[in-house]
């Protein structure tokens, strides 16, 4: 007998016995890093993009890429995503107002692929992005209603939900944006972080700016205020805001970055950790990619 024959039919048969297990791809995050930004350690886009990379590969089931300078030139960066996360300079800049952005955003969003907007990220045009946000994150930065005050944030209680597992409450001090335009009845929408802002953040009575206060933010003194949250869309996908992110040293914080590392993996439908996203930063990890703003 041909033992090249006995030898095959023994793989063969092996094959048959071993358990089919079936491997799901890895969950793929794309990061979009807007240009640089304000001063040094202040909107490091690109390094903040940077950081959650190394993070989330220290993570099993996860890979992730970082565009920066703003809106990918790649014309195959989306294929395969499930969640986006932009962070990067808003309003009329956004990188998703720009051309048809909002457009091809919105076909990733039909086919279910998250959404997630880090600090500045959040705030769109009223009439260019506003309405889409409110679809598929949840929330958004609206002048003359929402504010950008720096203040210290006192997170005293969290939710119960995947996104803060392995979080414990917090105090840090950022450029916390709130009153955020939100969905009526908060519909779809889970806060994450809430805390009452010093009054004095809501601007001068009177005072009606784009960003630094106004009537509307002053008739709910000293009510609590929602920070971060998360957002199920009707189609099932996902979506989040995180106002925070001002400072770069911030990411050092083990809850501040875990908070969000975990609603990335959310959106993303991917597992998070029962005890949230295990990541280790250095202060040398927080030195760098820093971008060079000496000619700013």
């Amino acid at each position: 007998m041909n033992t090249n024959h006995l030898w095959l039919g023994a793989l063969a048969l092996g094959a048959l016995l071993l358990p089919q297990t079936s491997f799901a791809a890895d969950k793929k995050i794309v990061f979009i890093a807007g240009n640089p930004s304000h001063g040094p350690g202040d909107h490091e886009h690109r390094a903040g993009c940077l950081l959650f990379k190394k993070c989330l590969d220290q993570t099993p089931g996860v890979t992730s890429v970082v565009y920066s300078n703003g809106w990918p030139k790649d014309p195959t960066a989306f294929d395969g995503a499930d969640a986006i996360v932009i962070y990067s300079d808003g309003g009329d800049g956004h990188p998703a107002v720009q051309g048809d952005h909002l457009k091809m955003l919105g076909e990733l969003m039909q086919k279910g692929v998250g959404l997630g907007c880090v600090h500045y990220a959040v705030e769109v045009p009223k009439d260019k992005g506003g309405p889409e946000f409110l679809d598929w994150i949840g929330g958004y930065f609206e002048t003359y209603r929402s504010v950008n005050p720096t203040w210290k944030a006192d997170f005293k209680t969290l939710p119960d939900h995947p996104v803060t597992r392995g979080v414990q409450p917090f105090s840090i001090f950022d450029e916390w944006y709130y009153h955020m335009r939100f969905p009526d009845g908060m519909k779809g929408v889970t806060p994450i972080l809430t805390a009452v802002p010093p009054d004095s953040t809501r601007g001068r009575p009177g005072l009606n700016d784009a960003h630094g206060g106004n009537p509307e933010v002053q008739k709910h003194n000293g009510e609590p205020e929602h920070m971060m949250w998360v957002y199920e869309r009707a189609d099932g996908g996902r979506g989040f805001g995180f106002t925070g992110g001002h400072y770069h040293k911030n990411w050092g914080d083990p809850n501040f970055r875990r908070v969000v590392l975990n609603a990335i993996l959310w959106i993303a439908k991917a597992d998070v950790p029962a005890n949230g996203v295990q990541s280790t930063l250095s202060d040398e990890d927080l030195r760098k990619n820093l971008d060079d703003k000496s000619r700013r």
